[in-house]
């Protein structure tokens, strides 16, 4: 994870300004909720516990000054240094009723009882004092709290108003975060989109589709929830209780020493929980990559499963992978279970108990009064919130950690650099010279090719299935480079071109063609800007299909889905032709074109090709024999070996593989050379 974490920081560095004033705003919502518990202590200890500090007998009425039978009587913190205080006297509580106790040295701790106007406290070392207790009617008591009402009120309305800033600069803070997550995660995807659009096309003979679409959509969403919700999390929870622990030190040191072991309980909480949960986690991704592939695999070939009756079969390969999806989700969700927040108010309400216990044993001193006894309770419970936030975002932490590792593994595929730069177009003179290649090591498809063709020629490749027909123009066009032998364009080793610049003026005809979600017209320009409208149509008619597409609802402009499924077999194929003439390239391959049109189609599609060759050097591999006999050269192959080489008389004289061939595709009928 060390190297994707360090990748997963630089891509947050892309926006770090947000993400650097989304923390800023996180210190001071922090900040100011730590404030809270401070001011109730001040509430509780000043200004309602307070009432129990001593009261000194003052001459006259004055700020703070309170009337009692006939005398006036001001709390020993709010008087001024220097000031002559009178008598001391006790307001004390005593069960839920107040007393007025007109005595000095009337000890603060011990048990209180009230008897025949006498007030006992009981020490802790046993001994009994006793002194002379009136009890306070409602009206009294209110006059000895009533000069605190403002500070209260003013102590209050801080509080909520706290409240409100921290929510303020929270929706601030967790909304800069979210845009600078969708924004990371926006540029990760066009980064991994762009790079697959960069890599070599055998990788993809490896790789299902779907498995390539979860890299992109499920993995990186994973990722976005890293930086959404896991860090969000993880920041505001480590600021949080790095700050809830210093206030507590602030506090009471004794009442702090309670909240440190939750620090390193957390540390091996997080290492045993990542532990089980990197492994389930891997196993969960990968198999949702197999289900996405399965589905997707399943919906192409859709047809082929209802015709041969495979529905059953499918549903059951499903089943499996769903059903390990769904066991190791459920041990990730048992997991999760037992390291959830429950655990966390299991030793919150301890570590209260402890706390509480030893405060009503005096154990704490003095020093912990009520006040600061709420702040720690309200901070331990702020304390808890964020460890909460932690744990519970644990299970995404290692989901966005498997996704990172996933997507940085698709990333780090080397690829073919991108050119923007353009070449003169070339004449198109090819040639191999003594070209081997194998797909897998030690199993050659291709063995010492050797022929060579001029520009404006045709070049027929024929042969059986799995000679090595479609290998010779797989090197031609690289998509596999070739390992031993040469390769040249117009003498120019085609290893020595990037790989754009020569396919810049190569065009390819596939027996299947692609057509995009678009219309027939951005079909035919691949939404090329150079590409013109006029050009398009003076295409289509070149290769004798305007007429057919312009009485369609929409003309060229007729929709066209996914694959062009609405489209017959020889319509696509069509709009393949005009593609190529459209993008006038220098080397034309027509890949089994002819191969799944019908007759009255094919005759068509024969103009097309003669428009289509004018001018260009054309590699043409065709199984229908009879669409080649023009072809200026027939290379016939056999196990990746040229067997035979010629024009179609030449081959017919030589009566070998060719003329065999020729003649079973005649039903035996010989043809008029």
């Amino acid at each position: 994870m060390g190297n994707n974490g360090k990748r997963l920081f630089q891509y947050a560095l892309n926006y770090k300004k947000p993400i650097l004033l989304a923390l800023a705003l996180l210190l001071l919502a922090v900040g100011v909720e730590l404030v809270g518990p401070f001011l109730a202590k001040r509430m509780i200890d000043t200004n309602i516990m307070g009432i129990e500090k001593s009261w000194y007998e003052t001459k006259q009425e004055e700020s703070y000054a309170v009337s009692y039978e006939g005398s006036w009587y001001k709390r020993s913190d709010h008087w001024k240094a220097g000031e002559t205080q009178g008598r001391e006297v006790r307001v004390l509580q005593s069960g839920r009723t107040f007393y007025f106790v007109d005595a000095a040295g009337v000890p603060n701790t011990g048990k209180r009882t009230v008897s025949d106007g006498q007030l006992s406290i009981l020490r802790d070392d046993g001994s009994t004092q006793q002194f002379p207790a009136t009890k306070l009617t409602a009206g009294e008591m209110y006059a000895f709290y009533k000069p605190e009402f403002r500070s209260i009120i003013i102590l209050a309305a801080s509080y909520v108003g706290l409240l409100l800033i921290g929510a303020v600069l929270a929706y601030w803070q967790r909304y800069l975060l979210q845009v600078s997550a969708n924004r990371i995660v926006r540029k990760m995807r066009n980064d991994v989109f762009r790079h697959i659009q960069r890599l070599p096309v055998q990788y993809f003979d490896n790789l299902p589709a779907g498995k390539v679409v979860a890299r992109v959509t499920n993995d990186t969403e994973a990722i976005r929830e890293l930086y959404v919700s896991v860090l969000a999390n993880f920041f505001s929870g480590i600021i949080y209780i790095t700050a809830i622990i210093g206030a507590l030190f602030v506090l009471d040191t004794k009442l702090a020493l309670f909240a440190l072991p939750f620090i390193p309980i957390l540390y091996v909480w997080i290492m045993v929980y990542r532990k089980f949960a990197a492994k389930y986690n891997h196993v969960i991704r990968s198999r949702l990559s197999d289900i996405n592939g399965m589905i997707n695999e399943s919906i192409q070939g859709m047809p082929i499963i209802q015709a041969f009756r495979k529905q059953k079969e499918t549903m059951t390969e499903f089943h499996e992978m769903n059903d390990e999806y769904f066991k190791y989700q459920n041990k990730l969700l048992s997991l999760n279970s037992i390291t959830s927040h429950n655990l966390v108010n299991v030793l919150r309400n301890v570590v209260f108990i402890g706390v509480v216990w030893m405060f009503a044993g005096d154990l704490l001193g003095a020093a912990v009064t009520v006040g600061v006894l709420y702040a720690f309770i309200d901070y331990m419970n702020r304390m808890m919130h964020p460890i909460v936030g932690i744990v519970n975002q644990l299970s995404n932490l290692e989901v966005a950690r498997v996704s990172a590792e996933r997507v940085f593994t698709l990333l780090d595929e080397p690829g073919i650099e991108v050119s923007d730069s353009r070449m003169e177009r070339y004449k198109g003179n090819v040639s191999f010279e003594a070209v081997s290649f194998g797909y897998k090591p030690g199993e050659d498809v291709l063995k010492n090719i050797t022929f060579r063709a001029r520009q404006g020629e045709t070049v027929a490749l024929v042969g059986h299935t799995g000679s090595g027909k479609s290998s010779i123009l797989n090197l031609l066009f690289r998509f596999y480079d070739v390992e031993r032998g040469v390769i040249s364009v117009d003498g120019i080793d085609v290893r020595d071109m990037p790989k754009q610049q020569l396919r810049q003026h190569m065009g390819i005809v596939l027996q299947d063609p692609f057509l995009f979600t678009g219309t027939i017209a951005s079909n035919v320009s691949l939404d090329d800007p150079s590409i013109s409208r006029e050009r398009i149509e003076q295409a289509l008619r070149d290769v004798g299909a305007y007429d057919m597409f312009m009485q369609l609802p929409g003309g060229l402009d007729e929709p066209v889905i996914e694959k062009g499924s609405t489209l017959s077999a020889g319509q696509r194929q069509l709009v393949s032709f005009a593609r190529a003439l459209a993008f006038d390239p220098a080397i034309l391959i027509l890949d089994e074109a002819t191969a799944s049109i019908d007759t009255e189609t094919e005759s068509i599609i024969q103009q097309a090709l003669d428009v289509l060759k004018r001018g260009r050097t054309t590699f043409v591999i065709a199984h229908r024999l009879s669409t080649i006999r023009a072809a200026d050269q027939i290379l016939v192959l056999d196990r990746g070996v040229i067997t035979e080489r010629g024009n179609h008389d030449e081959l017919m004289q030589q009566g070998g593989k060719y003329f065999a061939m020729y003649q079973l595709q005649l039903g035996g009928v010989e043809s008029v050379a």
